[in-house]
């Protein structure tokens, strides 16, 4: 499995260039998840490096229960915890210099994970998604997502059980238990937030569409993503209104 992580690493690292001027200083590992947290943790997540660069950022794999685990959906994973998701944005906003602490360390749920969502689209343009194992990879992450937004709401405002999540996950998603049982009880200790990805997903698609029209041809991805980066996460209005100025200083 991590074997598998490395090659991917390789190949997405080799299409960065195409998509992105602006990388974080720090490096990057991937490892398995330790044994005493795999059981109730997903398959894959990151940790932000130290602030003194002693530790890198890391994408940690999980291998419990490995004949459950499945690699069709381990490039959309890659690219959403690792590279150019999770890593590359809070990587970069921990490097911020002109921003108190707050802003260098703290999350807003939907530029953080609506950015990670965005970069599993990328895949495609990175090399990746060229298997139609991993399409069917992506796709799944999309139904997922959808999921999300339904056992979420039953959860906490149509009064569903722990077991009517994971009957509907298991009827609608191709999952094993064990990641099922580690998202339902996720979902269940942490209200709403599983619903922040899509929204911010959905803002960041709009604004790239924006600016590409606006733009025509000198419109430049790597400038775009550069700028939705650059200040580390901010509300999406914030958001929204800072690509409108840039868009305007672009023409």
């Amino acid at each position: 499995m991590l074997a598998h992580y490395a090659r991917l690493e390789a190949t997405v690292e080799a299409g960065i260039p195409r998509l992105f001027s602006l990388n974080p200083r720090a490096g990057f590992v991937v490892r398995a998840i330790e044994p005493v947290r795999a059981p109730s943790s997903p398959s894959g997540g990151y940790l932000p490096p130290n602030e003194d660069g002693s530790r890198p950022g890391t994408f940690y794999v999980n291998t419990y229960a490995l004949p459950t685990r499945r690699t069709w959906d381990a490039e959309p994973l890659f690219l959403h915890e690792a590279v150019p998701g999770h890593h590359f944005q809070l990587a970069l906003q921990q490097e911020l210099t002109d921003v108190p602490a707050f802003r260098r360390f703290g999350q807003q749920t939907a530029f953080v994970e609506g950015l990670a969502l965005y970069a599993e689209g990328l895949g495609k343009e990175l090399g990746l998604y060229r298997d139609p194992y991993d399409q069917a990879g992506r796709l799944q992450g999309e139904l997922w997502r959808a999921i999300r937004l339904v056992v979420d709401t039953g959860l906490h405002s149509q009064g569903w059980s722990r077991q009517q999540v994971l009957d509907y996950m298991f009827a609608n998603a191709a999952t094993g238990e064990p990641d099922a049982v580690a998202e339902a009880e996720r979902y269940i200790a942490w209200p709403g937030q599983a619903q922040a990805y899509k929204t911010g997903e959905l803002k960041i698609l709009q604004l790239r569409a924006r600016a590409r029209q606006a733009l025509g041809e000198r419109f430049d991805i790597r400038r775009f993503h550069a700028e939705v980066l650059k200040d580390g996460a901010v509300p999406l209005d914030v958001l929204d209104a800072r690509i409108e100025r840039w868009i305007a200083t672009q023409r």
